[in-house]
């Protein structure tokens, strides 16, 4: 655990979990301890993994204090028990899965995303972000549908890259929600006009629902790209969600790392 973890725990106490007890408090002043400010990024991240009325949690956060997974102390049940269960944990977090994490999303999404769609919450057309160096990732969340004619019937999302003068390596790091339909995405030049996978840059296809891949695409000079997302089903019209984090890491940052 001590090669890809940084194990620590704090007490409910410290965050406003729990009832704290003057008696405790008091004591451990007298002993040195300071409060924790709960402003400060690792506080928040460890605040927004609690699940309500679990006593305690296993969380595991990542570098840039995002959550990836939570482990609530009652349900270490199958398959989550003993030893083996907390490493099957632990390699689902480092995998992307979010254990413990997506329990809470409707089971519906295809129902969910065509009424949030449907009401302007999340649109699936006029995509777009601009990356710069200081703003060189941004995530999306939109939509994919089933393909309703012959034809290709992407979603596409613009991405603006030009102000990486020397190029760097595009990511496009994308998870497919729980609906019923899988989803391939497909990374073309900003001018092409057709948008056909044997005209694509690079691809992930075929992703299944609930799970997460990586597009990574190194390109030399600043550049528009669009991302074209899409179902995969026999059954027209379909619909599933998916999240999709954006990100550019400049050339000359890759060569500095070298």
């Amino acid at each position: 655990m001590n090669e890809n973890f940084i194990n620590a725990w704090i007490l409910n106490t410290e965050l406003d979990r729990t009832s704290k007890k003057q008696e405790l408090i008091a004591y451990r002043q007298q002993q040195g301890f300071k409060g924790i400010d709960k402003t400060l990024p690792l506080a928040q991240a460890i605040m927004k993994g609690w699940k309500k009325h679990s006593p305690a949690d296993s969380l595991v956060i990542s570098p840039k204090l995002e959550l990836m997974g939570r482990l609530p102390v009652n349900e270490r049940t199958p398959p989550y028990q003993a030893a083996k269960g907390y490493l099957l944990f632990l390699q689902e977090s480092m995998d992307g899965k979010l254990p413990g994490l997506r329990e809470e999303t409707s089971p519906h999404w295809d129902t969910l995303f065509e009424t949030v769609v449907e009401s302007g919450a999340i649109v699936d057309d006029g995509l777009s972000v601009v990356l710069t160096r200081e703003h060189s990732e941004k995530e999306i969340l939109s939509v994919f549908r089933t393909s309703e004619t012959d034809a290709q019937n992407y979603t596409v999302v613009e991405i603006d890259a030009t102000t990486f003068k020397d190029g760097g390596v595009l990511t496009i790091d994308v998870w497919v929600g729980e609906a019923e339909i899988s989803g391939s995405f497909d990374l073309f030049a900003g001018d092409t006009t057709a948008l056909v996978r044997d005209n694509a840059l690079a691809s992930a296809t075929d992703i299944p629902t609930n799970q997460r891949e990586i597009i990574k695409y190194p390109f030399s000079q600043g550049r528009v790209f669009k991302l074209g997302a899409i179902g995969n089903s026999s059954e027209q019209g379909k619909i599933n969600g998916f999240l999709a984090k954006i990100s550019v890491e400049p050339a000359s940052e890759k060569n500095e790392g070298n």
